[in-house]
């Protein structure tokens, strides 16, 4: 890996914002000189997650991760080290100059890089395309009745992908890519992967593509919509799994309705990217989608973020019926709460936008009624509740979807709820619930869980000259001084990381110093060392590190007492090598007695 001064280090660390990097992700609110939310490593009710713009970490008290600015981006989005610390440097404007580099690495970051570059350049291209191709005339038409003017597809960068797969790998090779990168980024796919020499074939034919972006602009795949029915085909297609794009992972429209999700205190899910992009452009920018209906738990986990309350406003036929039942047991079982906004038949929110106006839409929104009322309401109408047989099998699936809320307190008053609405008895209803087995999905990846870095033990005493130390420059500079006690007590736990603090100079009074000193540790001692600088400073350090370091100076003495002693029985000694101990033995006793 490369190697990143640390230096340069510490003026990232030092203009970063981490309340405002985090904050984009998890919702935090001040408590006195810190900020708090809910852990996004694990699931909590309480907010146990701690942000402070003074030491320039975090740290949650319920799981244990902690960390700083680049810790919480190797984390939080899975990144390696120099990744994570040019990321940060690109949103600083901060040139990095790398003082070593290691081959491997640069080519694996080389590669992802031109990807990005592939992904970027395609979505622009596709872009062009739908605009101004004759082929791509039938996409613009669509476009235009769905309400899309060249400035609204321009702003959201709606592609078409064309009929004739030439025209694209024509433009792939005036770019200069190769057909193997087309496949790692999941545009096209080898016609028989058994005999290269057969060519590829592009994945999305004909198809309106909408980018499908990170944080920071870069386009990472694509969702393709048809625009000619194919009941072969599905409504929606997605890029496959790639090093950059991961379907569970990914929210469309999420990058730009994090904060809008956040100052609405509720997140708007719709089925499809073009109602996500006309509630945007009618000023509801709290509006998300999956990839597809399919509304997975690492979504929801995702949303739990930035919201506990979502509407879903799905279609109102049997496949939305059907998806948001699958939604809102995701959503639930991470604790959200669910309501859901009723779409008139035939309607979705495009459509009843341009109908009806943002207005009508906003209010219909906002008087969407709990999920459970808009289900049973639906098979009342449908005469699903006058049919016992068909009544039981509704009591079924209600107690399917009750299982899956996570606080019994709201499961308990849901289920009294719906057994009114439907007519059977709460225990019934109950008892139904008890004979369904719990389905845990498996996420992609889950098998290969990282192993948890678990801090090196520090010996009490070294931790707190560690301490010392952070806290207050004077001590620092005093402690980097005592180098013969410091030396006794090499073999103590801990040990190393002390005296590798204590050769920086001003480390102390400068957070972003020590961060980057934490960038130079193996990851147990950076677990061990933030453990440390989450303690409250104490009063006078100067006199505590004195005291401190006088019990460890004494306890090494006493550790090479023994040793000196235990050496005595060696019967391999002779008589000079015995009398040399003696007079040793003799001066330490002398030494321990005063």
């Amino acid at each position: 890996m490369g190697h990143i001064p640390e230096d340069v280090i510490e003026k990232i660390v030092d203009a970063t914002d981490i309340v405002d990097l985090i904050g984009g992700h998890v919702q935090l609110k001040r408590a006195g000189s810190t900020f708090k939310g809910l852990c996004p490593f694990h699931n909590e009710k309480t907010p146990s997650f701690n942000v402070s713009p003074n030491r320039q970490n975090y740290k949650c008290f319920g799981c244990g991760e902690g960390g700083n600015a680049i810790g919480w981006l190797m984390s939080y989005e899975n990144l390696p080290f120099v990744d994570a610390v040019k990321k940060l440097a690109s949103k600083a404007n901060i040139i990095i100059r790398e003082e070593v580099e290691d081959p491997q690495a640069d080519k694996l970051r080389r590669r992802r890089s031109q990807l990005v570059d592939l992904n970027n350049k395609t979505a622009r291209y596709y872009h062009h395309l739908a605009m101004t191709h004759p082929d791509a005339a039938h996409a613009r038409e669509y476009l235009k009745s769905r309400g899309f003017d060249k400035e609204m597809s321009e702003r959201w960068l709606i592609g078409w992908a064309p009929a004739d797969q030439r025209v694209y790998f024509e433009w792939v090779k005036q770019q200069g890519f190769k057909g193997r990168d087309l496949v790692t980024a999941g545009l096209a796919a080898q016609k028989d992967e058994n005999d290269p020499r057969r060519g590829l074939y592009l994945r999305l034919k004909d198809r309106l593509m909408f980018p499908i972006h990170n944080d920071y602009g870069d386009v990472l795949g694509f969702s393709g919509r048809q625009l000619r029915d194919d009941p072969k085909s599905g409504k929606y297609i997605n890029t496959p799994e790639t090093p950059l794009f991961k379907k569970s992972k990914i929210i469309f429209g999420l990058d730009r309705a994090r904060k809008p999700m956040r100052d609405a205190k509720y997140a708007l899910i719709c089925e499809g990217q073009i109602d996500v992009i006309a509630c945007h452009e009618a000023g509801l920018t709290h509006a998300v989608a999956g990839l597809g209906t399919a509304f997975t738990s690492e979504h929801a986990r995702l949303l739990k973020r930035f919201t506990d309350k979502v509407i879903l406003c799905y279609d109102a036929d049997a496949a939305g019926i059907k998806a948001s039942s699958r939604a809102f047991k995701e959503l639930s079982g991470a604790g959200i709460s669910v309501r859901y906004a009723q779409m008139p038949p035939g309607d979705d929110p495009d459509t009843y936008i341009q109908s009806h106006g943002a207005d009508a839409f906003r209010s219909l929104i906002e008087k969407a009624p709990d999920f459970f009322d808009v289900i049973t309401s639906i098979a009342q109408a449908d005469g699903r509740l006058s049919n016992p047989t068909e009544k039981a099998a509704f009591a079924h699936d209600m107690a399917d979807l009750l299982k899956a809320v996570s606080d019994k307190m709201i499961q308990d008053t849901l289920v009294r709820h719906v057994s009114t609405r439907i007519g059977i008895g709460a225990d019934e209803l109950r008892h139904t619930m008890d004979s369904i087995k719990v389905f845990t999905r498996k996420t992609r990846g889950e098998d290969e869980v990282k192993p948890r870095v678990v801090a090196i033990d520090i010996e009490p005493n070294i931790a707190d000259l560690i301490q010392y130390a952070i806290q207050d420059q004077e001590v620092h500079e005093w402690l980097g001084e005592q180098g013969e006690v410091l030396l006794l007590a090499s073999d103590l736990p801990g040990s190393t990381v002390l005296r590798s603090l204590l050769v920086r100079e001003h480390i102390g009074t400068r957070p972003s110093a020590l961060h980057a000193f934490l960038t130079t540790l193996p990851e147990d001692e950076q677990k061990a060392l933030m453990n440390i600088m989450d303690r409250p400073e104490i009063a006078k350090p100067l006199s505590a590190a004195t005291e401190t370091l006088s019990q460890v100076s004494d306890s090494a003495y006493e550790r090479h007492f023994r040793s000196l002693v235990a050496r005595m029985d060696d019967p391999n000694l002779d008589k000079n090598q015995r009398y040399a101990l003696m007079e040793e033995i003799q001066t330490l006793q002398d030494l321990l007695a005063g």
